[in-house]
């Protein structure tokens, strides 16, 4: 991955199969998917854990490069992971986190943004749609910023949205609204 604050070129290849992968899911069935997809694009999981304490055990003592954490977990959940993560200091605390869930409201969004995750995937997701966060993450030239008890990449998007930034929602309120257009012209 970059330094921090260091993006990509746009015409960078990116070769990920020396990245230190964790994913951390308490769901095996789950972690399995995610580590299949991984391993489609030629990147390795080292560390597959099924709690966050299990995953802070080894961040503590290894450097990695890539997190991916589901959010909901029992007892203490990814958005607490990354919130520790970004505090436990270097060489850890600029990881690059995608988060994981089945189903993704936008309070859910606020708190992986406000946790410090680089992007939240929902489950299940494509391939593509995993391998598309996991470029723009290497991308991201957001600095990492420290105000009050938040410490992570800047919440705010200044150029280049990330992948998948419009919503669903709006698609399908656009393709409805071209189809009653559509109508209305064939109508007369």
């Amino acid at each position: 991955m970059s330094s921090v604050g260091e993006a990509l070129r746009e015409t960078a290849i990116i070769n990920l199969t020396g990245a230190v992968t964790m994913v951390v899911d308490d769901s095996s069935f789950s972690a399995e998917i995610t580590t299949s997809a991984l391993l489609g694009f030629g990147i390795r999981t080292r560390y597959s854990c099924r709690s966050a304490p299990e995953a802070m055990e080894i961040i503590a003592e290894a450097e990695v490069d890539l997190l991916v954490v589901d959010c909901e977990m029992p007892g203490m959940d990814g958005f607490e992971l990354v919130q520790w993560l970004r505090r436990s200091g270097p060489p850890n605390a600029f990881v690059p986190v995608i988060m994981t869930a089945a189903h993704i409201r936008r309070s859910m969004v606020n708190k992986a943004r406000n946790c410090g995750a680089n992007y939240i995937v929902t489950k299940p997701f494509s391939a593509t749609s995993l391998l598309e966060r996991i470029v723009w993450v290497a991308r991201d030239s957001r600095p990492f910023l420290e105000v009050g008890d938040y410490f992570g990449p800047d919440r705010r998007f200044r150029q280049g949205d990330p992948p998948g930034a419009e919503r669903r929602s709006d698609v399908i309120r656009r393709a409805e609204f071209e189809a009653r257009k559509a109508a209305a012209g064939a109508a007369e």
